[in-house]
């Protein structure tokens, strides 16, 4: 398949002005698969009406199809066609958050989504995300726009567009390429059906950011069981992972430079994941800084793209720093630990 690629200015204002962006949204409105940035990742979009255009989304990602997908949209009334009703608590939350990197599931309007989007379950995922272009595709195409991540399942999620092209060229039919990402993790998912909210992922809006809306919310960390479909992506299976095995290690830096000179002294092509503040005191054989301790969302940000780099060259195992779990680093972790199979050393 020809993998057509536009590039865009995330700033655009006017859907006229931009004939890419119609392009692109005329291969949503035929039921083919387009890979378009929001300001979390890159998003792998389709008709979320169409169970056609939505089984190749799991095809081109080689996702397990109980896996549920978010449903993007670009106004309230997209959200009215598609949900039974919207709770106060999920009104105040839209108000305060959307556009931007919240998810909230709410009880699906039977009949309006095609079934593999919400894995069978009477309940739909659904966010308006905080870019333009994202926005004016999903306006443009006049549909409801079902968007894993645009990447092979189980990769690093992508945050620029030549992550996509890396991953999925020749699989889908476009891609729309506005530049970097900007929050660099993916969205929270709220669950909005219970008494008291359940955070399923956490992600770029923080627990703390949500209570100062709505009070109290609560987490739930735990795997869903194998015979279970998931209430909200990233919940059953790994994801994130680099090829080489990745180990966190929560101990000294001295500690960890040990565990490094072991490993090579093994003969293995070791690599580091540290915080900029700490770059300069190891020795491995490929070191990459995401961020900073002093501002975590910079460590958000720059995470997927750190993982992927480790693929290209091609080490044999990945050592992580681990960081600090408040705000945005518990998203951090959250993908870190999932990364890593949950494997990790203490001193």
């Amino acid at each position: 398949m020809e993998t057509k690629l536009w590039i865009v200015d995330k700033n655009v204002d006017n859907i006229q002005s931009y004939p890419q962006i119609i392009e692109a949204a005329h291969l949503l409105a035929k039921n083919e698969v387009v890979a378009f940035p929001t300001e979390t990742v890159y998003g792998l979009g389709a008709n979320a009406r169409s169970e056609e255009a939505v089984k190749k989304v799991f095809e081109a990602k080689g996702r397990p199809n109980d896996n549920p997908l978010i449903v993007h949209i670009a106004s309230q009334s997209q959200l009215e066609e598609i949900v039974m009703d919207i709770p106060p608590i999920a009104k105040q939350l839209m108000d305060a958050f959307w556009p931007g990197p919240l998810t909230l599931i709410l009880k699906q309007k039977p009949g309006t989504l095609a079934a593999a989007v919400t894995a069978g379950l009477d309940t739909v995922a659904v966010r308006m995300p905080d870019h333009a272009v994202a926005r004016q595709l999903i306006e443009a195409s006049g549909l409801p726009i079902a968007a894993p991540s645009a990447n092979t399942s189980g990769k690093p999620s992508p945050t620029l567009a030549k992550h996509v092209q890396d991953d999925l060229y020749g699989r889908i039919a476009g891609i729309v390429d506005g530049g970097p990402t900007g929050v660099g993790v993916e969205s929270t998912v709220l669950d909005c059906t219970e008494d008291i909210p359940i955070i399923l992922r956490p992600g770029g809006v923080t627990k703390e950011q949500l209570e100062t809306i709505i009070g109290p919310v609560k987490e739930d960390r735990a795997f869903v069981k194998k015979d279970e479909a998931p209430k909200a992506p990233g919940m059953k299976y790994t994801h994130y992972a680099p090829k080489a095995p990745l180990i966190l290690v929560k101990g000294e830096n001295a500690f960890i430079q040990q565990l490094i000179n072991e490993r090579r002294a093994e003969g293995m092509k070791v690599g580091l994941l540290a915080a900029s503040e700490h770059q300069a005191l190891y020795e491995a054989d490929y070191i990459v800084a995401p961020g900073s301790l002093a501002e975590l969302s910079t460590v958000a940000s720059g995470l997927y793209d750190a993982l992927r780099q480790f693929d290209d060259v091609h080490v044999d195992i990945i050592y992580s720093e681990v960081f600090p779990e408040a705000g945005i680093g518990q998203a951090i972790m959250n993908r870190l630990c999932k990364a890593a199979g949950q494997q990790m050393i203490e001193q």
